[in-house]
């Protein structure tokens, strides 16, 4: 397991912070405590549903589902529910199309290999009356679906997906021996899927890391170079020093919220050395953006390529094959900067600011925090990719990618009070204002250029998926992956009876939380 790994895992198990401005700042742990961790009692103990709805709130709706739930929800700003689709599997990432469907990753319960956060296995697509019109799997020994899909203008989905590779094919490409579980590593893998209804897809495009690597460790494997003069490749020993296992006490707690499958095992969490969590498209440019936490870097590649370009270094529209146009966040992971240069900490959902708005393509990325050297705490960061009129990124040589900094960030006033150790994300709006998400409390607010928060809510609604509830979620129900801000002039709200639904859908009152026992 990865340094960064178990860094954002005791903030999840140990301090984290919840709220705005409402809890004071994260202490240092001398301890493990023995109950759940201040953040997760706070994340069940706030007020639930709508908190604020001030001036200058962008209009709209917005859209989530929760961990456990079988429903997805869509709430105007008010608060209230106006619609909400079911289905028998619990799901992630969703994102509402122009006729009204949904596009959904869904969760196997308990898959007999990649047992780790972020599992899917199936893409979905159902109508907005919740019919499935499409519904496809791939999960199983060898690889799997997880975490983010994204919807493209020509009708088909990029995903991600996880491919097993043995220790051995690990140890090849020079894995470092401390770094390399029994059980072999997860790459991870990026296709272009058109769905072909109502059970298949054909796989048209696809990227590989794997075919980009590069290490200084074992100058017998394969890829041996010196990484800094391979910026556009990864280090496959990038992710960092050999770090303690998660014990079982701490993998429950993670159980508790949904977040990883019954049945994984902490070889499961070491497994997964990049954990790609999101991804996003520019259709002007035809490039992927992509956040990998376990290095602390954001991504961007040439989707112009075809499959054999992409496993190579040249051809497609930027002559680059499938290497890396851009990398930011932390260019000691190439050699090309020090720990001290590392801005971004197991961060989520990198997206563009689309053309025609402010700022358009700039990067927006919710900057989770875990393991910074001055404590945990989020932020929300805008980044300036230096881009040129062609769509290219200018690197100098021994140099990293700029820029220095964000040309934005969110952070609260006591930036400690503000910490979403996992999952969570952030979306500019049209006005200006950027939504975001602080996925383990299940709170979604708006935020003014100025940094005022203008709207609040706090999901009060946990659900039950059959056959599968993994013990303790209906203590902690409210955690989401994502929420996303839906304007009210989007073409799949056109025409649809968008009132209040009565009765509305029944709030969650958890049981009380088992109560920190002390120790000596």
């Amino acid at each position: 397991m990865s340094g960064a790994r178990v860094r954002v895992l005791l903030s999840l198990l140990v301090a984290g912070a919840f709220g705005c401005g409402g809890a004071g700042p994260v202490e240092e742990a001398t301890k493990k405590p023995e109950g759940p961790p201040a953040w997760m009692l706070a994340a069940v103990e706030q007020p639930r549903g709508l908190v604020r709805n001030e001036p200058g709130t962008a209009p709209g709706y917005v859209l989530f589902t929760q961990f456990t739930s079988d429903k997805t929800y869509l709430v105007d700003l008010e608060g209230r529910v106006v619609h909400t689709w079911t289905n028998e599997k619990a799901g992630d990432a969703v994102y509402l199309q122009d006729d009204g469907s949904l596009y959904r990753l869904a969760r196997i319960p308990e898959p007999s290999n990649f047992r780790a956060g972020g599992v899917a296995g199936y893409m979905q697509k159902l109508s907005w009356e919740g019919k499935i019109l499409w519904e496809w799997k791939m999960g199983d020994e060898m690889r799997m679906l997880h975490h983010d899909i994204k919807p493209l203008p020509n009708g088909n989905l990029l995903a991600i997906a996880w491919e097993q590779k043995t220790a051995v094919e690990a140890q090849a490409v020079g894995r470092r021996m401390d770094l390399n579980p029994e059980q072999g590593l997860w790459a991870d893998w990026i296709l272009e899927i058109e769905p072909v209804p109502p059970n298949d897809a054909r796989i048209v495009w696809e990227w590989r890391v794997w075919d980009h690597l590069v290490q200084n460790n074992d100058p017998d494997a394969a890829n041996h170079a010196d990484p800094s003069r391979y910026p556009r490749r990864l280090d496959v020993n990038a992710d960092g020093d050999a770090a303690a296992m998660i014990d079982e006490e701490e993998l429950e707690r993670l159980k508790a919220l949904g977040y990883v499958p019954d049945n994984a095992g902490s070889d499961d969490i070491q497994s997964d050395f990049l954990h790609m969590n999101g991804i996003d498209y520019h259709p002007r440019l035809d490039q992927i953006a992509v956040s990998l936490p376990e290095i602390g870097e954001v991504w961007i590649l040439d989707h112009s390529t075809t499959t054999e370009e992409a496993r190579g270094s040249t051809g497609g529209r930027y002559g680059q094959g499938g290497e890396l146009l851009y990398r930011w966040g932390n260019p000691k992971v190439y050699g090309r900067g020090t720990v001290a240069d590392q801005q971004l900490f197991y961060q989520h959902n990198v997206l563009w600011i689309p053309d025609g708005w402010n700022n358009a393509g700039h990067l927006t990325v919710f900057n989770n925090g875990g393991g910074r050297p001055d404590g945990d705490w989020s932020s929300v960061v805008e980044i300036a990719p230096p881009v040129d009129d062609g769509g290219n990124y200018p690197l100098k040589d021994g140099e990293g990618f700029g820029p220095t900094a964000p040309v934005w960030t969110y952070q609260a006033a006591d930036r400690h009070s503000f910490f979403a150790p996992f999952v969570s994300g952030a979306q500019r709006l049209a006005n200006g204002n950027t939504f975001v998400c602080a996925g383990p409390h299940g709170r979604y607010f708006e935020v003014s250029p100025e940094g005022a928060i203008v709207w609040e809510y706090r999901n009060p609604f946990h659900g039950e998926v059959a056959g599968w509830q993994p013990p303790g979620t209906e203590q902690f129900p409210y955690a989401s992956f994502r929420a996303t801000k839906i304007p009210p002039d989007h073409p799949g709200l056109a025409g649809r009876a968008l009132t209040p639904l009565d009765p509305q859908p029944p709030l969650y009152v958890p049981p009380p939380a088992p109560a920190p026992t002390s120790g000596n």
